[in-house]
């Protein structure tokens, strides 16, 4: 291995170590004192309160025992992907759950809770309506809609309807497909003999700081598209800064707020400009939003308007994406996956992997698939790179002589190992190939496996279960031959060696020995210790990506061999 090629591993080893050392000492005390402001928050809040008499007091506990809003009848919402109800309270989207997703690999597990109701601990909804100017009558949280349907599934729209004492009736249609998409279509019409200006909204509100990954390589929280840029706030960024308006210059465009695997999206008209916003409440244990609000509209004495947008609250399935992208227009809705900075390579290695899932019947045969696809498409390239390194070998006494020869004239051994090169037909740097090659598919298969539902729970062969969590099995219990479980051992994750990662280790080691051995003792012993180091650091990472990587290396052993072999050949 060339001195480039040894600097470049030593690089990739110390920025691994460095993006741990950020997680451990930077992100999540970070993401801890934010969770402590909001508790201060709400404990300020509570202390500025001026005390109320026993008679507001009696008041407000009877208002909120008998609430219109809390008791108003809701509207029941089952299809084959959710179930849940819209309150009439308001016509809020408040109460959806995945049916088809757990909280755990257990089937019987709790269901995913997307939206919870407005009295619940942390409320989560969607609600549409209509601002105005002055004192105009409009529906708002409190206004209790009427309607004759009870329940909203595919195919079964239900209207909604509320008369103002302004004399405006309003309507509307929630219409839902067999996923996750809910159409909203929202109609204004004007019984009064004064002219009307009224502006369409659409927001998004989550009430307590969800509990987020907390690694940098995936963004959870407000997201939008808007002039066809990607726009990602962290929830602490609208907290410090406070909010921001988002004025676009092209018409179209959505915001929500997205988790790991779920999203809450607001899609409104795509012929229309609209403006949208990001804003952070202290109310409760802190309220963070993601709204738009369309362009001015106009109603004349007699006319009416009408204005249709769109809810998505469900998983983020990349071909459901896909189709909401392309059935409404919508500019790069599949961005709502966090696909990277390789999404050229992320994006393509999903759908190959979900199409060789289907041939293969598992989605771990498909990433061994997938490998062996990758090194067919680079074979001939690493095997010129292979042939170097054998080369680089069989030149290592030359190589070591050379520096006894100038030692202390570093400028006279590179001219001496230039002219060695040459006349040996060797290139030092080809020896860098397969890392570069690697490094890129590394972090978008990394990607793939990380933010990718397809991949949640979705089990292999033997003890691994779920693909993108790491290897449940441990050294420490010796993978389970021993009466306990290595979990609840207080210790840290990267020590908890599983059988994946030990085998990936044991070929990177075979790997090591392949290679040329450096000159140098120290940078000798450094990389003697790599495939410890690998093996550690791979410990924590989805039992996928050790698979790729495990698979990957006993490939590149025997393309290596092989080569260096045919190499040794008297000829």
């Amino acid at each position: 291995m060339n001195q480039d090629n040894r600097n470049l591993v030593l690089a990739i080893v110390c920025s691994a170590l460095l993006v741990i050392g950020y997680q451990i000492f930077f992100e999540l005390p970070k993401q801890k004192a934010l969770e402590e402001q909001a508790l201060r928050d709400q404990k300020d809040l509570n202390l500025s309160a001026p005390e109320k008499t026993n008679e507001e007091k009696q008041n407000v506990e009877t208002s909120i025992k008998d609430s219109e809003i809390i008791n108003a009848p809701r509207i029941s919402i089952e299809t084959p992907s959710i179930s849940g109800s819209i309150t009439l309270a308001g016509a809020r989207i408040d109460d959806i759950v995945l049916i088809n997703y757990t909280k755990a690999l257990d089937k019987e597990s709790e269901k995913i809770k997307l939206f919870e109701k407005i009295n619940s601990e942390k409320p989560y909804f969607a609600e549409f309506g209509w601002l105005g100017s002055g004192e105009m009558d409009l529906p708002n949280s409190s206004s209790i809609w009427t309607t004759k349907s009870s329940i909203l599934e595919p195919g079964r729209p239900v209207t909604l309807s509320y008369k103002s004492k302004d004399e405006l009736e309003f309507k509307r249609v929630y219409e839902i497909n067999e996923d996750y998409l809910i159409t909203v279509t929202d109609q204004v019409v004007n019984n009064s003999e004064n002219e009307v200006n009224l502006y369409p909204y659409g927001l998004v509100r989550r009430t307590g700081l969800p509990k987020v990954d907390g690694l940098f390589i995936l963004h959870e929280g407000p997201i939008a598209v808007v002039d066809e840029k990607l726009k990602e706030v962290d929830y602490e960024d609208i907290v410090e800064d406070g909010p921001e308006i988002i004025s676009p210059e092209m018409n179209g465009g959505w915001i929500g707020i997205t988790d790991k695997y779920w999203l809450a999206a607001l899609i409104p008209d795509q012929k229309n400009k609209s403006e949208f916003a990001f804003k952070y409440s202290k109310k409760s244990s802190g309220q963070w939003q993601a709204d738009w609000r369309g362009s001015s509209k106009v109603i004349s004495p007699g006319k009416e308007i009408k204005t249709t947008s769109y809810l998505y609250a469900g998983a983020k399935k990349l071909a459901l994406l896909d189709k909401v992208e392309k059935d409404l227009g919508v500019y790069r809705f599949d961005l709502a996956i966090d696909f990277g900075w390789f999404y050229f390579l992320t994006k393509p290695f999903f759908y190959t992997l979900n199409w060789l899932s289907m041939y293969l019947g598992n989605f771990g045969l498909a990433i061994i698939g997938l490998t062996i696809i990758i090194k067919l498409l680079f074979f001939p390239l690493a095997n010129g790179s292979y042939r170097s390194m054998a080369k680089m070998r069989t030149l290592q006494p030359k190589l070591t002589e050379l520096r006894e020869r100038y030692k202390g004239d570093q400028q006279a051994l590179n001219k001496a190992m230039m002219e060695m090169y040459k006349a040996e037909k060797v290139n030092p740097a080809a020896g860098c190939l397969p890392i570069f090659i690697q490094i890129p598919v590394f972090f978008a298969l990394y990607k793939v496996l990380y933010v990718t539902i397809e991949m949640r729970h979705a089990p292999f062969y033997g003890w691994i279960n779920d693909l993108s969590a790491k290897d449940p099995t441990s050294i420490l219990n010796l993978f389970g031959l021993l009466p306990y479980s290595a979990q609840n051992l207080p210790i840290p994750d990267f020590l908890q060696l599983g059988i994946w990662p030990i085998v990936m280790g044991i070929t990177m080691w075979l790997q090591f020995r392949l290679n040329p051995t450096p000159p140098d003792p120290i940078q000798a012993r450094i990389f003697s210790w790599m495939p410890v180091i690998f093996t550690f650091l791979l410990a924590t990472f989805p039992a996928g990506l050790v698979i790729y990587w495990t698979v990957n290396n006993l490939l590149s052993i025997g393309q290596q061999w092989l080569i260096m072999n045919q190499m040794n050949k008297p000829k």
